[in-house]
């Protein structure tokens, strides 16, 4: 489509608090600048920071992105750089939800000053639809989790039971149901009636979804019949990998390796694993004996004599030889990119498991929470990942971590088997990218144009 036609539309992009959250929006952002809009994202000061940041990087891919500040009350329990779920405790995540409930009025503010022609909204704040619609203002839902989630749990709450979903790989276990049930309502119990799937049916027409149609087409189409809606996907909104001499260090160890020899591993920005979960995997890895790239994260209130104290006794002596652990912060991008790795263990949180896809590594899925389950599934069902089998109790152990990751890098017929698909399926998804996302930016130009 053209890229430079007149005029520019508005666009006010609203995510939830959530690193998972704000970077599809921000990433969504810079495409759609480059489509003929300007671009205004809203949030909190801490989580602006953090964007303005990563800007910084490369100014040129944010000429048409403004950012505004989102003012949500201050408290003794949560001071303002606790206005993100990054670091948060967990204890702390429903407060914050409640405080950023109390922003309205500073939306409303933004809304009434900037006056867009469209608003771009996400899950947590169906206030802010209602209020642009009051003001005549289209707005459209952003689901950043993509289409196999949303539809799943759009048929449960339809439905009641999940027995007649569309696919019969797709299911959830009786203790992850309760999991999302009990931490939805402990965090939504005084929330707007139309919290959950309200947010499709305030949708202008359409709404738009962080997915690929080569990999959740029959999801999307299921959704779009579950929330009539035409459900657009946007395609993997990857970011760019920039400043290619940061992290040499990294990128010289995984020359060193054989092609597809290394697994890395790594549960996200806002999952903490615990101690006993850290001991299971080092216990999987020391079994597997294969090279390893393992990202290690704890919570800032967490207070160690070193990093290696978390480890079991020995554990890094023993894996010197094959093994890189990182505490904090990785380029997954570049590390996913890099021709060494040969898996990725995933709690299969949606950017991770896209990012994976894209570059064509092969999951082994460790789900934890939410929609992981649902994503790891379909990481089965597509012929790109395994999941490791857990305890009742919902433990993973070492045993069975090393058998899913021998069975991805040394089992050799399934190991080329899963490679081949996750080779094919990149291909695809990096074909049809570019068409994806013109195609959703077509659909908000014609949303801004009715509302002219």
């Amino acid at each position: 489509m053209e890229k430079d036609q007149n005029p520019k539309y508005k666009i006010l992009m609203f995510p939830w608090l959530a690193h998972g959250h704000i970077f599809p929006f921000l990433e969504l952002a810079k495409r759609l600048s480059k489509r003929n809009f300007n671009i205004y994202l809203c949030s909190t000061p801490i989580n602006l920071y953090s964007i303005k940041t990563n800007m910084q990087k490369d100014v040129s891919n944010y000429s048409s992105i403004e950012l505004i500040e989102l003012q949500i009350p201050q408290s003794k329990e949560l001071p303002q750089e606790l206005h993100t779920t990054k670091n948060l405790p967990s204890n702390l995540l429903p407060i914050l939800l409640q405080t950023f409930q109390k922003s309205s009025s500073s939306f409303k503010d933004i809304i009434n000053s900037l006056k867009p022609d469209l608003l771009i909204y996400d899950f947590f704040q169906p206030w802010a639809p209602k209020y642009a619609l009051s003001q005549g203002i289209p707005s459209v839902y952003f689901a950043t989790s993509g289409a196999t989630p949303f539809s799943f749990f759009h048929h449960l709450y339809t439905n009641g039971t999940s027995s007649d979903f569309i696919s019969q790989a797709i299911y959830i276990l009786d203790q992850e149901k309760m999991y999302v049930r009990s931490r939805l309502e402990e965090n939504i119990k005084d929330a707007d009636k139309d919290f959950a799937f309200g947010n499709f049916t305030m949708s202008s027409d359409i709404v738009l979804v962080k997915s690929c149609s080569e990999v959740e087409a029959k999801y999307i189409d299921y959704l779009s019949i579950l929330t009539k809606k035409q459900v657009i996907p946007t395609g993997p909104l990857i970011a760019d990998s920039i400043n290619e001499e940061e992290h040499s260090d990294i990128m010289d160890w995984l020359n060193g390796k054989k092609h597809r020899s290394t697994v890395y591993i790594s549960f996200g920005s806002e999952y903490f694993v615990s101690k006993e979960q850290i001991e299971d995997i080092a216990k999987g890895l020391e079994i597997s004996d294969v090279n390893f790239i393992w990202i290690v994260r704890f919570p800032p209130t967490e207070k160690l004599i070193s990093n290696e104290d978390a480890l079991p006794k020995g554990f890094m002596e023993r894996v010197k030889d094959r093994g890189l652990v990182l505490f904090g912060w990785a380029p997954q991008t570049k590390i996913l990119g890099h021709l060494s790795i040969g898996g990725f263990v995933s709690h299969c949180g949606c950017s991770s498991i896209t990012e994976s896809m894209y570059f064509g590594v092969p999951v082994i899925g460790m789900p934890m929470k939410f929609d992981q389950p649902i994503n790891a599934r379909l990481m089965v069902e597509v012929g790109v990942g395994i999941e490791v089998l857990r305890e009742r109790n919902g433990q993973y152990l070492g045993e069975e971590i090393a058998k899913a990751i021998n069975k991805v890098i040394v089992d050799k017929v399934f190991s080329e088997g899963v490679r081949y698909k996750a080779k094919d399926l990149s291909e695809k998804i990096k074909e049809k990218e570019e068409q994806e996302m013109d195609e959703a930016a077509e659909q908000l130009i014609r949303l801004c144009m009715k509302n002219i």
